[in-house]
C-alpha cells in the first residue's frame, strides 16, 4: 500500500463543512478535521501535500455527460467551446485543414453558440469555404442545425438526397440540414477511425475532464449508441487506463425496436456491474423514441402508441430491478412520464429504485410533487445557458425565467445532480455549468433566471458532488471528503466561495486526485511525487 497522504495549507470542503486537513490511506479518506487531528490517525509517516492556500473540494461528478460518445471522435473534432469570436473559429478550421490531408473532414459539433461570438452569429457557408476549400467540412450547432461547405455538400449528395436538406428559393441546396435523420447522415460519412485512435482520443477528452476537477461521469447513452460503442471504453478499463469514474446508462439504438433490444440488454446485463472505475448504473436517457422531445424548442406530443411501448418497457426494467433515466423537457413530457411511472410504482413499488428525469427545465410544481413522491431524482445541465432566448419563444417568457425551477427543486427535498450534457449540447466544462447555476445568466441575450432558482455557491457544489453520487448509490461513497469516502479530490486555481460569480467559468484544477492518485498536476504541483 501506497504510503498515507496529508492534504493541508489551505481550506478544504469536504461536501459538507470546511476543514483544514484530510488523511488519506490506501484509496480513501481515513479522517478530515484539524492538521493535528488528521495527522494523528495516518498510520506511519505520511507523504504531505501543501495546498499553498489553494481551496480543494470533492472531485465533481457530471451527472449526465456523453464522455463515451464523445471521446470516440474528440482528437478528430475542431472544438469552439472556449472562444468567444467566430474569426477565431474560422481561422481555427483553417490551422487544422493545415494539418489534415485535402479530402478529410473537418468538422466542429456542438459545444458552441452564435451568442458567445462578438460578433453575433455562425458561419455562412462562404466562410467555411474561404477557410478550407479542399475539405469537405460540418459545423454542427447544438441539436438545432448543421452547415456543410461546398465540398462537404457534394459529398453528401453524391450518396443521395438527404432528408431535412433545406433548399433555397432557386431550389438549390443551401448546404443547412436540420432533424436526427441528416444528422446522421453526415456522421455516418466521416467513417470510423481505429479502435487505437478511438482509445487515444477518449483518453484526451478525460484529461480535459479531469483538469477541470472533474473525478467522475454518468453517462447517459443517447441517439447513435449501439452495444459496439462501448468496446472501446471497455478496452481502456480492462487495461487499468480510465482516469475518470464512468457510470453508464443503457440505451436502444434503433426506432421501432427499443423494447426488443432492451430485454436483449436485461437477458445479459445486470445493473451494478463493473468496478470503482466503469459500472453499469440503468437504462436511458432514451427508451422510447416516440417519447423522445428532443431539445423543446420545437412543439411536441408523446402519443398513446409511445406512452403505451414507454409503459410496457418501463415496467420490464422495473421488475428486472432497473433504474431508470428519462429525457423529458416539456412539462406536458414529463406528465406522460411521470403517468407511466405512477403505474408501474403501483405494480412494482419505485421508491428507492432511483428513477430520474433528465433536463425537464420547464417542470411545473404539480409534477414536480409527483417526482417526489415517486422518491425520484432530476439531473439539471446548463443547457439553457445556450437556449433560454429560444426557449422563452416557445414556452413564454416567465416560463424561461424560472426554468429550470431549482428553488422548488430543493425546498421539494427532491435528489438534484448537475452536469453539462456535453459534448454536443454545451461545453464539457463543468465551471460554466456552476456559473449558470449561480447566476441564472445565458449568453444568448435572455433575462437571467428568477433570484428564487438560482443556487448559492455551496448548493451547486453539492449538486455537482454528493448530488451526482445519488444518481448511481454512491452517494455515501462518493461526492464528499469525510472519513470513508473515496479520495476523490480537486484542487482549484481559484476559490468558488471568494470569486466574483462571473469569474466561475475560469477555474480548473491545479491538482485532481482519484483515488489519492494524481490524474492531472497543474504548474503548482508539476514536481508532486507520490512515494509508494
Amino acid at each position: 500500500m501506497a504510503k498515507p497522504l496529508l492534504l493541508a495549507g489551505g481550506p478544504i470542503w469536504t461536501g459538507r463543512r470546511t476543514v483544514d486537513a484530510i488523511g488519506i490511506a490506501g484509496d480513501r479518506v481515513l479522517a478530515a478535521g484539524t492538521r493535528a487531528e488528521v495527522a494523528e490517525r495516518l498510520p506511519g509517516a505520511a507523504t504531505e501535500i501543501d495546498l499553498g492556500g489553494r481551496r480543494a473540494i470533492p472531485g465533481l461528478i457530471d451527472s449526465h455527460i456523453h464522455v463515451l460518445r464523445g471521446g470516440l471522435t474528440w482528437d478528430e473534432t475542431t472544438r469552439w467551446d472556449d472562444l468567444v469570436s467566430l474569426a477565431d473559429g474560422l481561422e481555427r478550421l483553417r490551422a487544422d485543414a493545415a494539418r489534415r490531408p485535402p479530402g478529410t473532414w473537418l468538422r466542429v459539433l456542438g459545444g458552441w453558440h452564435p451568442g458567445r461570438f462578438r460578433e453575433g452569429s455562425g458561419p455562412s457557408r462562404e466562410d467555411l469555404d474561404a477557410v478550407a476549400p479542399e475539405h469537405p467540412v460540418y459545423v454542427q450547432l447544438l441539436y438545432e442545425e448543421g452547415l456543410l461547405n461546398t465540398a462537404g455538400l457534394n459529398r453528401i449528395l453524391s450518396t443521395g438526397e438527404v432528408a431535412g436538406l433545406q433548399r433555397g428559393a432557386d431550389g438549390e441546396p443551401t448546404g443547412r440540414i436540420s432533424g436526427p435523420e441528416a444528422f446522421g447522415r453526415v456522421l455516418a460519412s466521416f467513417g470510423s477511425p481505429s479502435r487505437e485512435m478511438e482509445a487515444a482520443s477518449t483518453r484526451s477528452l478525460i484529461a480535459d475532464l479531469v483538469s477541470y476537477g472533474l473525478t467522475g461521469a454518468i453517462d447517459p447513452g443517447g441517439f447513435g449508441i449501439t452495444p459496439a460503442s462501448y468496446t472501446t471504453m471497455f478496452d481502456l478499463w480492462r487495461d487499468d487506463l480510465l482516469d475518470l469514474r464512468i457510470r453508464l446508462y443503457l440505451v436502444p439504438a434503433s426506432r421501432g425496436d427499443e423494447l426488443e433490444e432492451i430485454r436483449q440488454w436485461v437477458r445479459y446485463i445486470q445493473p451494478g456491474f463493473g468496478d470503482r472505475m466503469l459500472r453499469y448504473v440503468g437504462m436511458g436517457e432514451i427508451l422510447s423514441f416516440g417519447c423522445h422531445d428532443m431539445e423543446g424548442v420545437r412543439p411536441f406530443q408523446v402519443s398513446q402508441s409511445s406512452r403505451a411501448q414507454l409503459l410496457e418497457i418501463t415496467d420490464l426494467l422495473a421488475r428486472h430491478g432497473w433504474p431508470v433515466h428519462m429525457h423529458a423537457i416539456f412539462d406536458e413530457t414529463i406528465s406522460a412520464v411521470l403517468d407511466v411511472w405512477e403505474e408501474v410504482d403501483r405494480r412494482r413499488g419505485l421508491n428507492g429504485r432511483r428513477f430520474s428525469l433528465a433536463h425537464a427545465e420547464p417542470i411545473g410544481r404539480a409534477n414536480l410533487e409527483r417526482v417526489r413522491r415517486l422518491g425520484a431524482g432530476i439531473a439539471i445541465q446548463n443547457r439553457l445557458m445556450y437556449r433560454a432566448a429560444d426557449s422563452a419563444a416557445l414556452w413564454g417568457e416567465m416560463p424561461a425565467a424560472n426554468s429550470p425551477p431549482l428553488g422548488d427543486i430543493v425546498d421539494l427535498g427532491i435528489p438534484l445532480g448537475a452536469g453539462t450534457d456535453a459534448t454536443v449540447v454545451a461545453p464539457p466544462n463543468p465551471w460554466w455549468s456552476l456559473w449558470w447555476l449561480v447566476t441564472g445568466k445565458s449568453v444568448d441575450g435572455a433575462r437571467p433566471r428568477e433570484e428564487r432558482h438560482r443556487l448559492s455557491v455551496e448548493q451547486a457544489l453539492t449538486a455537482y458532488t454528493r448530488g451526482s453520487a445519488w444518481f448511481s448509490f454512491e452517494e455515501s461513497d462518493r461526492g464528499h471528503l469525510e472519513a470513508g469516502a473515496l479520495a476523490d479530490v480537486a484542487v482549484l486555481t481559484a476559490d468558488p466561495f471568494e470569486v466574483e460569480p462571473d469569474r466561475l467559468p475560469e477555474i480548473s484544477s491545479e491538482l485532481t486526485l482519484l483515488g489519492g492518485r494524481p490524474v492531472h498536476r497543474g504548474t503548482g504541483f508539476a514536481g508532486l511525487a507520490i512515494e509508494p
